[in-house]
């Protein structure tokens, strides 16, 4: 049995998944009410603006921000097959041309103003950047992605077996009927091929049913929304190297066993539903971890540590020595001090969604031997990373250059607003994020058997009303379940993220 495993927390106000390797997190996902991911929509859009200087148009979905389509992904038909980050082959993307990618086409010759245009996101609005989108179309089911505007078939470069391989292929092939394709995920390996079969007439009919749809016009407007968190995580993460799912609520708990015995019978029963009265991601560990991961230093073993700074398209990851002093050989001590920090800076990026450019400044070493080691040490601590990373030999006084594929803005952007109490220069937790950690601290308090009391919480104002104005059904829900009144209270000088618990009657 694997030791890999989906926890997934849900609440009325918010999602969140985590992906559990040997016990420790290393993916978290949050999904809110108010601002659900909009990757993998797609949208009736209207286009606003052409820019033959860029290449490019925008294109207005119905977002906050106008979309950004590069000529590349604006074309009729996707141009080329490129290699996604979990080994299957995949259509072009945006994010591997842009800049870097010679034009295939003029962009005035391709959309005019005013035009409308069928579109799907394949970037989330990050920063002050709009999302960005293309034309080619994917549609993802369990075992395969679907391409209708791309004529290609492929296979996930980890099933490993060229006999598996080439029978999986014989399986689609008379299932590109319409110059459309195929990429078979790793999760396919072993599959019945009337399942497959099955599958792929399924997603051909939805991408009729969504081209239809947004022949009727009408933009901005969404055509198409991908599955919601829950679904997409035991769709897309729950493979052979994830052996259960933990779930904390029936409704969830209820959906996903159809899900996984609809595709993969046998598997439901590694679907479970978590009842212990201590929340799921506090049993399990990872409150501590996502909290750790919202601080600029990390403590190391040895007693070094490293400094995370980010900023909208880059990060700089910073080697300290600490207190780590080693024994006698000052080139030994840096460069265990610098293999250490290469496992706990692949850990952090991956945890943290950190995507751009990356810089990592090392300890300077003196022998050549020394870097090609530490050089190694960061391809290997990266291999289990799904997202496509890219890494610059390190040069002589210990820097190394990195990007890695961003497609989702990252744990931090998530879970923090700028800080008005420095002028931008940091960051808090957010009101919706205080919220949460305010519900659950009730309700932790209420576990403890501090039912049949009055709970007055002391915040911060704006945390009160948030509370008041967004959250009152799910207080409401606890005082119901659990006989009690609780009073949010505003504290006038209490800073945004604190907030005090008391069980009584007095403030």
């Amino acid at each position: 049995m694997s030791k890999n495993s989906l926890i997934i927390n849900s609440s009325p106000s918010e999602t969140r998944v985590a992906l559990l390797e040997n016990g420790q997190p290393v993916e978290v996902y949050i999904e809110r009410r108010q601002s659900a991911g909009v990757v993998g929509n797609v949208y009736c859009g209207r286009v606003v603006r052409v820019l033959p200087g860029m290449q490019a148009a925008f294109v207005e979905i119905g977002l906050h921000r106008t979309g950004f389509l590069y000529v590349n992904d604006a074309l009729p038909r996707s141009p080329d097959p490129v290699i996604p980050p979990n080994g299957e082959t995949a259509p072009a993307k945006g994010g591997n041309q842009g800049s870097r990618t010679q034009p295939l086409a003029n962009i005035a010759d391709v959309l005019k103003q005013g035009q409308e245009i069928l579109v799907q996101v394949q970037k989330e609005p990050i920063g002050t950047k709009g999302a960005r989108l293309t034309r080619h179309v994917t549609l993802p089911g369990r075992h395969i992605v679907y391409m209708p505007l791309f004529r290609h078939l492929g296979v996930s470069h980890r099933i490993e077996s060229e006999k598996e391989r080439e029978r999986l292929k014989k399986v689609l092939e008379p299932c590109m009927v319409n110059a459309d394709g195929f990429i078979v995920r790793t999760a396919a390996e072993g599959i019945e091929g009337e399942d497959i079969e099955r599958e792929a007439k399924m997603l051909q009919q939805l991408w009729k049913d969504v081209e239809e749809d947004g022949k009727k016009g009408g933009a901005p407007r969404l055509v198409y929304a991908d599955a919601d968190l829950v679904m997409r995580a035991t769709r897309d993460l729950f493979n052979d190297q994830v052996g259960t799912i933990q779930v904390d609520r029936q409704k969830d708990f209820q959906r996903i066993r159809e899900f996984v015995k609809g595709f993969e019978p046998g598997r439901e029963s590694g679907v479970e539903l978590y009842d212990k009265p201590e929340p799921i991601f506090d049993h399990f560990g990872i409150e501590v971890e996502i909290e750790r991961a919202l601080g600029r230093k990390v403590w190391l073993k040895s007693g070094g540590y490293i400094v995370i700074d980010q900023a909208e398209a880059l990060t700089v990851v910073d080697v300290n020595s600490g207190r780590f002093v080693g024994k006698s050989n000052l080139e030994e001590t840096i460069t265990r001090i610098n293999l250490e920090a290469v496992k706990e800076t692949a850990y952090q990026m991956r945890l943290r969604n950190i995507g751009g450019i990356i810089i990592i400044d090392f300890i300077d070493m003196g022998e050549q031997a020394n870097r090609e080691k530490i050089h190694a040490a960061l391809e290997q601590a990266l291999e289990r990373d799904r997202a496509k990373t890219c890494i610059v030999r390190m040069s002589e006084i210990g820097l190394v250059e990195m990007t890695r594929k961003r497609v989702r803005e990252s744990l931090g952007e998530v879970l923090t607003d700028a800080c008005s109490y420095c002028n931008g220069r940091g960051f808090i937790k957010s009101e919706q994020t205080v919220g949460n950690e305010v519900l659950r601290g009730i309700t932790r308090q209420l576990n403890r058997g501090e039912g049949n009391a009055t709970i007055l919480v002391n915040m911060h104002p704006s945390i009160a009303d948030y509370l008041y104005e967004n959250e009152s059904e799910e207080i409401e829900q606890l005082e119901l379940s659990y006989k009690t009144s609780i009073i949010p209270v505003s504290r006038e000088g209490y800073h945004q993220e604190r907030f005090d618990i008391v069980t009584g009657t007095s403030a």
